[in-house]
């Protein structure tokens, strides 16, 4: 395309249920090629996320990871946050706690809570 800036985004990807951040692999490859950074964590007791599974009492604690990551971010850097299925909450979660720091959220066939 001409004359149109070639911005590259900081990615952060929120697997669903039953998965871990091993399920963005495609995806990530995908956006390291486009010159994109992307960091895709594993949820609470998820993934190599060693968390026993009986001390996830909630939802909250299920997105922990998260929560951390996106208050670990410099205050002005701004990501965009992509969720698959039940990662949507943590994408509403993450949107509701942090709004400053995320540029859009997408959605992918993603729960989204009102």
């Amino acid at each position: 395309m001409t004359g149109t800036s070639e911005r590259k985004h900081h990615f952060l990807l929120v697997h669903g249920c039953c998965h871990g951040a091993w399920s963005w692999y495609k995806l990530s490859t995908l956006l390291r090629a486009a010159g994109h950074r992307f960091t895709a964590l594993d949820m609470a007791s998820c993934g190599v996320d060693t968390k026993p599974l009986d001390q996830v009492h909630s939802i909250v604690h299920y997105y922990q990871p998260l929560i951390d990551f996106m208050a670990s971010l410099p205050a002005h850097e701004r990501v965009v946050l992509v969720g698959h299925s039940v990662g949507g909450i943590g994408v509403s979660l993450a949107m509701e706690r942090f709004p400053q720091r995320i540029s859009v959220a997408i959605f992918a066939t993603a729960m989204m809570p009102s």
